[in-house]
């Protein structure tokens, strides 16, 4: 089944692969842009694995045996990784804070991605949060479709969206951003080991036992697996306008400047 689902996906794939946004990233003013956007998937990522966690590890008390303690630990150790990794001058940091290190770095504006974590932390509803925001309705769009996969409360959905939504493309998008950076600017340097970091992760590691998870969260239900198809196929296309809309913004913002 696993083989049929990337069937199904590699034309998506493909289309995210070769994206126009990746060409569009020329100046720090266009990585302040895509930054500052792209900040809030960085953010959702971690509720997804929160969600993963929460659903096939033991976070109750009192503790009881996992019902598959590979997959357990696999979950653990990406928890582990994205919360406390070590950065570029051995610091442990979570992913997100590398990320938010590297917006301070070429002066992205963080006001956006702080007053929702902010507002998160009074007003449960997600939604309602990112409705108060003044963001591109595609960021807006994005993460709320993140969190109705969490609401749904189907793990093999879940696993859908955090395997191919997430670690299976990761390596392949990074690479191509990489691809149309300077190697040689240090002015975005922690921006390069994040997505290094991604890269070398995700691509070695992550991305096949994530396959593992949702393989075996699935089994033989064909209802299951129509539903993770389904929510692979829907994560990809939620990052295809996600990235339309960034390339957008970077767009109008080049050509305000020529107007100035």
């Amino acid at each position: 089944m696993i083989v049929n689902i990337e069937n199904e996906l590699s034309s998506l794939k493909n289309e995210l692969k070769n994206h126009k946004l990746y060409s569009s990233l020329k100046s720090l003013d266009d990585i302040r842009v895509f930054m500052e956007n792209h900040v809030f998937a960085v953010w959702d990522f971690m509720s997804i694995l929160k969600a993963l966690q929460n659903k096939l590890t033991n976070t109750s008390v009192p503790w009881l045996p996992n019902k598959n303690s590979t997959i357990a630990r696999f979950i653990n150790e990406i928890v582990h990784g994205e919360e406390s990794d070590i950065n570029e001058i051995d610091e442990p940091k979570s992913h997100f804070e590398m990320y938010l290190d590297a917006m301070t770095q070429i002066k992205a504006n963080k006001e956006n991605i702080y007053l929702l974590i902010n507002s998160v932390k009074s007003v449960s509803d997600v939604n309602v949060c990112l409705d108060n925001l003044s963001i591109d309705n595609g960021v807006k769009n994005f993460t709320k479709f993140t969190f109705e996969i969490i609401n749904s409360d189907k793990s093999h959905c879940i696993a859908s969206a955090f395997t191919y939504g997430r670690e299976d493309i990761i390596p392949d998008i990074f690479i191509e951003i990489l691809d149309k950076m300077d190697p040689s600017n240090n002015r975005y340097n922690k921006l390069k080991y994040y997505l290094e970091r991604h890269i070398e992760i995700d691509g070695d590691l992550h991305g096949p036992i994530a396959k593992q998870m949702t393989e075996e969260l699935c089994g033989t239900n064909q209802v299951k697996w129509n539903e993770a198809i389904k929510t692979a196929k829907d994560c990809l296309q939620k990052r295809i306008q996600l990235w339309d809309s960034i390339y957008s913004q970077i767009k109008i913002n080049y050509k305000t400047k020529l107007a100035i």
